[in-house]
């Protein structure tokens, strides 16, 4: 937590908050750090004239301030039954790091919504902002148990519809839907939100360790699948993965969003402090 503290949420476009926060905007405003000049028009604010520009040039100008402003954060979280696989299991893994991104934003006063869903939106923690709400989110984390079907675009249709003003999305999931990811994440790209999509996969799905003949299960909907497990069908099995997760990474990218994957065996540590730092999700 001393480590998340130094850290703060950035967003790549200019963004305007709902209220004033304790972040500096390119957008101008009245804040106290001064920005710029420009020429005094009927109708201006006197309190803001530059009188020691009048004392030296006879002309009216008027001050210019960087204006602080808050970021509205959004975090659209997994909980469906396959995000309880893995060893370590990538639902926990998708807690401790929207845990982490939610201590950062509730300490630098963004406004933080976060949203845990499976089959649509299970869970949802609105318009939280300050250190106050440190408890509600642990709480809420902690307490949701990754079960269930999930349906992605349900949720991302429920979320999208109750997004207010503008701001960083960030979307943790292992992207496994049997619908599709396009449709749902289409609807979080926009010009007023950045959007980034993290796939946490777990070290047995990125390279399984399997033999023989094996009846497999999906975890979710039972769907039962016989197969004979082979050095050569392993070796398909990774390619159609990297296949996969090349396209949804060349989906987002093409469309300005950030794709990061991880592994839930990596240290959260890591991811935070240098890997999302040096995208500028943090600095």
């Amino acid at each position: 937590m001393a480590r998340l503290d130094s850290l703060d949420l950035l967003s790549r476009k200019i963004l305007q908050g709902k209220l004033q926060g304790e972040r500096r905007s390119k957008r101008r405003g009245h804040s106290v750090e001064f920005a710029d000049h420009r020429p005094y028009v009927v109708g201006d604010d006197l309190r803001f004239v530059d009188w020691n520009v009048y004392g030296r040039l006879e002309q009216l100008f008027l001050k210019l301030f960087l204006e602080e402003q808050d970021l509205t954060v959004h975090l659209l979280v997994d909980v469906s039954a396959s995000m309880g696989v893995g060893e370590p299991a990538k639902g926990l893994f998708a807690k401790r790091l929207a845990a982490a991104l939610g201590y950062v934003s509730l300490a630098n006063n963004n406004r933080l919504t976060i949203s845990l869903f499976s089959d649509g939106i299970r869970t949802q923690l609105p318009n939280m902002r300050g250190r106050n709400y440190l408890s509600q989110m642990a709480e809420a984390l902690l307490g949701t148990e990754c079960d269930g079907l999930s349906d992605f675009d349900k949720a991302c249709r429920d979320m999208s519809a109750g997004r207010i003003g503008s701001g960083v999305t960030i979307a943790i999931s292992d992207f496994f839907f049997k619908q599709g990811y396009e449709n749902a994440l289409r609807r979080l790209i926009g010009a007023r939100y950045d959007l980034y999509v993290v796939q946490v996969l777990s070290p047995q799905e990125i390279s399984p360790e399997l033999a023989g003949d094996l009846r497999l299960l999906d975890i979710e909907d039972a769907d039962a699948a016989e197969i004979t497990v082979s050095s050569a069908l392993i070796k398909y099995y990774k390619r159609n993965l990297a296949a996969y997760c090349e396209e949804l990474k060349n989906f987002c990218t093409n469309r300005g969003a950030v794709y990061v994957q991880a592994n839930s065996a990596d240290s959260i540590e890591t991811l935070v402090l240098n890997y999302l730092r040096r995208i500028q999700l943090l600095r």
